[in-house]
């Protein structure tokens, strides 16, 4: 056999050699992916995520100091931003002036009461007084009257000792009806002091409220975290209701991971989690499902789409899947929400 017939069976060999080595490569690969894929659930729809707490201010004013630098490190209760508080501090003032003013005419009607009630005893012995000269003026009208009719004095003496014993019942009746009269000031009183004192509550929450707002005109980090995204200036009035900055809490780093609705047969609670970081690729995480959205994304949008409208599309939907970052917290503190990551979730 010559060389040339050999060289030439020689590649008729080759051939179906290498194309059975690619045939087993293909499907030693094929069944890897396959057994892979069933134990196995991965997405790269996924991000670094965070609670952020929106600082917003409360009362209006005119921003008078901010003690801190965008992207600062901040402890829960610091002071950040202080507004000009002058108008607060008149309002507490005339709240305090309004209180004291009631509890001064409290006071005023509690000391007319004690009076009024005093005048009592004075009227009781007024009567007890009467009483004692009507008790006089009769027994000298009857010893007038007994000498009146044994013509022993006259008519003018008896009918002037009749007068004074009238004028001293008159005198005993008058201060018989001043006595009822006085008690029914003391109650009138008491009602006008009851009315009176039941204006400290709503002056006294005048005060806590204007105490309140005073309060808010200092502001500060309601949590540990980074404050960033500031929009203040010095001397910008700021509204109620207006968000100043936000506070990127750094102990609440967690995964968001949105996994088709195809995906979510075999997704537990608790299922590890390979998680790799596209700003750090080869510094791999792990991570523990934690918990699942109560409805997909689109649900949650501004606009959530309606089926029952137009020409339907079935579109594969999305289900945001919490994951709890197992990592140390040097590397997590490296991490900021919205940077993208891959997760392989090991379902069995």
């Amino acid at each position: 056999m010559s060389n040339k017939q050999k060289k030439s069976k020689g590649k008729k060999i080759i051939f179906p050699v290498l194309l059975g080595l690619v045939l087993v490569v293909a499907l030693i690969i094929t069944l890897k992916e396959y057994f892979y894929s069933q134990s196995h659930e991965e997405t790269d729809n996924a991000q670094v995520d965070a609670d952020i707490s929106p600082v917003i201010s409360r009362v209006q004013g005119y921003v008078k100091e901010i003690r801190f630098k965008d992207n600062q490190v901040v402890k829960a209760g610091d002071t950040l931003v202080i507004l000009d508080d002058r108008d607060y501090i008149i309002k507490l003032q005339q709240a305090e002036a309004a209180l004291a003013s009631v509890r001064q005419a409290v006071s005023v009607a509690r000391y007319a009461i004690a009076e009024t009630k005093s005048n009592i005893a004075t009227a009781q012995a007024n009567v007890q007084a009467a009483k004692v000269r009507v008790w006089k003026a009769t027994e000298d009208y009857n010893r007038y009257k007994n000498l009146y009719d044994d013509h022993a004095i006259t008519k003018a003496q008896f009918d002037a000792m009749k007068a004074e014993k009238e004028s001293a019942e008159a005198a005993l009746l008058a201060a018989q009806t001043q006595v009822p009269v006085i008690h029914t000031k003391v109650n009138t009183n008491k009602q006008q002091a009851d009315a009176t004192e039941a204006n400290i509550a709503p002056r006294q929450s005048d005060v806590d409220f204007a105490k309140l707002q005073l309060s808010y005109t200092v502001i500060t980090a309601p949590a540990d975290g980074i404050a960033s995204k500031r929009n203040i200036q010095l001397g910008q009035l700021v509204q109620a209701g207006q968000s100043l900055f936000s506070i990127v809490n750094d102990n609440g780093l967690y995964i968001t991971a949105n996994f088709k609705e195809t995906q979510m047969e075999h997704l537990k609670v608790g299922e590890k989690v390979d998680i790799q970081v596209d700003a750090y690729k080869h510094t791999p995480v792990q991570g523990t499902v934690e918990s699942f959205a109560g409805a997909t994304g689109a649900k949650f949008s501004l606009l959530p789409p309606d089926n029952a409208t137009g020409n339907f599309v079935k579109v594969v939907q999305r289900v945001p899947v919490r994951i709890k970052l197992d990592a140390a917290p040097e590397f997590v503190a490296q991490l900021r929400p919205g940077m993208s990551v891959k997760v392989v979730v090991h379902t069995k």
